[in-house]
């Protein structure tokens, strides 16, 4: 009986601990995929009173700097959260940062997202391969959309299955905009030709009728007006361009706050109404704690290097 109630003890020392305002730190504006998923948390969170209180700030720029020095200012401090993206993987290699996920406490990952490839309805390109047909003869004679940075995931998540197909992706042409609709209204406006997007962006503009999806990335095809769309993988291109998302914190939390969050953010993510959200947004759960999250994030370190390397957008290091 004793050692059962050791883990109750924990937890409740850690919520204890947890007692002020939480705020929960979006690299993003207000209305992005990010900003859906920290607003959607705090709802839940506060629902079921896993939280007192709880408030989403929106700190997009500098490659996601602006966010993290909130979490620098408040080593460990339980009461401070950041979306997690793998966009702090590809900041910090590209030079755009100093700053790695080792240097914070990654809590947890909680979905993936896909990254589509759109041309406007009434673009001469109908598929994927005809697509990739043309960038293999004439690589840089395309304007491709994404949002928000160059070399973040959405970037790579077109890049990557470009560069498997056989095309030489640094000479491809990619603009960035500040947000994934600024890239599809300047599609449908004609001052690009292509838009790399992910599905929480792709669904309202395929229900304009103005764009055509090509392809996602996910691992095989997803549902409702997103049915008919290959993957890359049925074209025989074996690559899953996703985009994650997840919860960090600063540095220095102990074990005890950890598996605060840990259990706090998986009880959130086995509700109906988290369910309901990732099915709204065609977003899949996925689910992995702080040695799993730390683990994937080692491992994408890795993944990225290779397609970031070919699109040259890396900064030149110090004394090279």
């Amino acid at each position: 009986m004793v050692c059962l109630a050791v883990f109750p003890l924990q937890r409740a020392n850690a919520q204890a601990a947890i007692n002020k305002e939480v705020q929960f730190i979006v690299p993003a504006s207000a209305g992005a995929a990010l900003d859906l998923v920290a607003r959607k948390l705090q709802e839940l969170l506060l629902a079921k009173k896993l939280v007192n209180d709880m408030i989403v700030l929106n700190k997009p720029g500098a490659s996601s700097q602006v966010a993290l020095n909130v979490l620098d200012q408040h080593p460990g401090d339980p009461h401070y959260l950041m979306t997690l993206a793998t966009s702090i993987v590809n900041n910090n290699y590209l030079g755009n940062i100093k700053a790695s996920y080792k240097d914070y406490t990654p809590i947890a990952m909680l979905l993936d997202g896909y990254v589509g490839v759109l041309v406007r309805a009434d673009s001469p390109f109908k598929t994927a391969q005809e697509l990739v047909a043309h960038l293999k003869k004439n690589p840089g004679d395309l304007n491709i959309a994404i949002a928000a940075t160059l070399g973040n995931d959405v970037h790579v998540g077109v890049a990557k299955p470009l560069m498997r197909a056989g095309v030489d992706i640094s000479r491809l042409t990619f603009v960035p905009f500040k947000s994934s609709g600024e890239s599809i209204t300047n599609l449908i406006g004609g001052n690009v030709d292509v838009v790399g997007a992910t599905t929480p962006t792709i669904i309202p503009a395929l229900q304009t009728g103005k764009v055509r999806l090509l392809v996602i990335g996910s691992p095989e095809r997803l549902h409702g007006v997103l049915r008919d769309t290959p993957t890359w993988k049925e074209l025989g291109i074996d690559v899953v361009t996703s985009s994650p998302q997840g919860v960090l914190a600063p540095k220095g939390l102990t074990p005890a706050q950890i598996k605060f969050w840990e259990s706090a953010l998986r009880q959130v993510s086995e509700t109906k109404d988290w369910r309901d959200f990732l099915e709204r947004n065609q977003w899949a759960p996925h689910f992995l704690d702080a040695q799993e999250t730390a683990a994937m994030l080692g491992a994408e370190t890795q993944s990225v290097q290779e397609v970031l390397g070919k699109l040259k957008v890396r900064k030149p290091q110090a004394g090279n």
